[in-house]
């Protein structure tokens, strides 16, 4: 049973579409503190101009806030500039029309925190290929685990029956291996392909919001979705 647990993220780029792909069961860890500079509020969109951030701004943010209670600023402020970005990078695209309408339905809800935002942008971009269909999606509130770190994220993969826990390359700074061993959990770090696919507006950035994948591939774009995981002893020692 392979685990994916991660924060929320704004319309997330296309490796974490890919953790989502291997999942078995996916694990939203919003109830934790609201780091400035995460990619909970803000992603990448290629411009003519070269690549720019698109943030979503905060409202009254409170230091140790978690996500799922960080509020965000009147949607009137912010919504047009992104979905005017969003039409000049995916400009030509041959699927923009799908990639403007998801933008554009997420955008048209009432969210009351970024973290409520973030999740709907993520699903969305999963629904829209299949990711997720016939697997367990978990809000970790549900879960009711406390505790913090690694020892917390090995709770939360035992209290959903998991076997492996699959994730990206920040969990090497802070992961107590012995302990997921000890537990008889295997962890697996991504390998990203970072597969190039035809883009707009000079070379290829792996980067940029999961939309862009949509604009410029469609459906078929569930063929760049092949990163894989590989056992955390491979990859401590590649890196």
């Amino acid at each position: 049973m392979k685990v994916v647990i991660s924060q929320s993220m704004l319309f997330p780029w296309a490796g974490m579409l890919e953790q989502m792909r291997l999942a078995d069961v996916f694990v939203h860890y919003d109830d934790v503190q609201y780091s400035k500079g995460s990619f909970t509020n803000r992603v990448q969109v290629k411009l003519p101009e070269g690549s720019r951030w698109m943030t979503v701004p905060l409202r009254q943010h409170k230091l140790g806030q978690a996500i799922d209670e960080a509020s965000i600023q009147p949607v009137a402020e912010w919504r047009d500039k992104h979905l005017s970005m969003l039409a000049a990078s995916l400009d030509g695209a041959p699927h923009v029309q799908e990639a403007m309408k998801l933008a554009q339905s997420i955008y048209a809800q009432d969210h009351e925190s970024i973290g409520q935002l973030a999740r709907a942008s993520m699903t969305a971009l999963a629904d829209y290929f299949g990711l997720l269909d016939g697997k367990r999606v978990i809000d970790v509130r549900t879960l009711e685990l406390g505790g913090a770190g690694s020892q917390r994220v090995l709770d939360i993969v035992k209290a959903v029956g998991g076997t492996t826990y699959i994730t990206g390359h920040g969990a090497r700074n802070y992961l107590d291996h012995a302990a997921f061993e000890s537990a008889g959990v295997a962890v697996q770090y991504m390998r990203y392909q970072c597969k190039p696919y035809p883009q707009s507006w000079g070379d290829f950035n792996p980067y940029v919001t999961g939309l862009d994948l949509i604009a410029n591939c469609g459906l078929a774009g569930l063929d760049q979705l092949c990163s894989q995981g590989v056992d955390w002893r491979s990859f401590l020692a590649e890196a």
